[in-house]
């Protein structure tokens, strides 16, 4: 997009680098940023029994169940935590990546009239969906706080929260970036394949499954750890575990291999999000 100086008109054209991403764009139109995360907090809460309470019912449930089929059924170990710490220290940070990626990758086509009748920096719309994801994630860290100071105060349970708890801030960054990343690549894909939409549910699922959520990270054998490393989710989880919780495998090149997966995602889908939105707008 350029502005001609001589007609005061803005002239807007495609790029063919696979490079080219507009900040300055999405940096210009912030307020229409803000706007789009307000309208999709308010969609959300419309017309809502319980309005954000589901954003506190969908994970704890979710814990519920695992501590049941996964603690007291199948016996999976947890590291001597109470199984039901040890779930929701990891459902509440993949509810937040689930959120992200599923609001991302579904973003293009619910906003496709707008897309089709004005110009906005295509960006925009994904990086809306992050944002909006946020309110969600600080309910849920609310409710998560709840249950730990109380199994912390009235509980024999030892957990021993240490100062890495403050670093809290950089895992919700790396979900972020890592949901995004993850989302823009099926943004991308389900404009031109429109059924790709019906396999998210299971490519959420799966990849739940494959995070160290409802099983600990120790019980991984060594063959298997660079595998698992290679899911950025995986650090996520298991260093709020050690940072909230005092068990968890954490290491240094654990941490550095799930940071490196998260932007290798994030800037992968960029390019080829950026490729797409050239010409999606006559496909969408």
């Amino acid at each position: 997009m350029s502005t001609d100086a001589a007609t005061n008109r803005t002239v807007i054209r495609p790029t063919n680098s696979w490079f080219h991403f507009p900040w300055r764009e999405v940096a210009d139109y912030r307020d229409l940023l803000f706007f789009l995360v307000k309208r999709d907090l308010t969609a959300i809460y419309k017309q809502s029994i319980l309005g954000p309470v589901w954003f506190v019912l969908q994970p704890l449930a979710t814990t519920l169940v695992f501590t049941v089929i996964f603690g007291r059924v199948a016996r999976i170990g947890t590291d001597g935590l109470p199984p039901f710490m040890f779930y929701m220290s990891g459902m509440v940070l993949w509810h937040y990546f689930a959120g992200c990626l599923n609001g991302v990758s579904g973003s293009l086509i619910a906003n496709a009239q707008v897309l089709r009748k004005v110009y906005i920096p295509r960006l925009t719309i994904p990086l809306s969906m992050v944002i909006s994801s946020l309110a969600q994630f600080l309910l849920n860290l609310v409710t998560f706080l709840g249950f730990y100071g109380y199994f912390y105060f009235f509980t024999k349970v030892n957990l021993q929260p240490s100062l890495w708890a403050l670093a809290l801030p950089l895992l919700v960054l790396q979900c972020a970036v890592a949901g995004l990343g993850a989302g823009l690549w099926l943004a991308a894909l389900t404009v031109k394949y429109r059924d790709l939409r019906f396999a998210l549910p299971f490519l959420s699922q799966l990849w739940l499954y494959l995070t160290p959520i409802i099983f600990p990270a120790s019980k991984v054998g060594a063959g298997w750890r660079l595998l698992l490393a290679v899911n950025p989710m995986s650090s996520v989880v298991e260093f709020n575990r050690f940072a909230f919780l005092g068990k968890g495998s954490v290491s240094a090149l654990f941490m550095l291999i799930g940071a490196v997966s998260s932007v290798v995602l994030l800037l992968s889908g960029l390019v080829i999000f950026n490729r797409v939105q050239r010409t999606f707008v006559d496909t969408i």
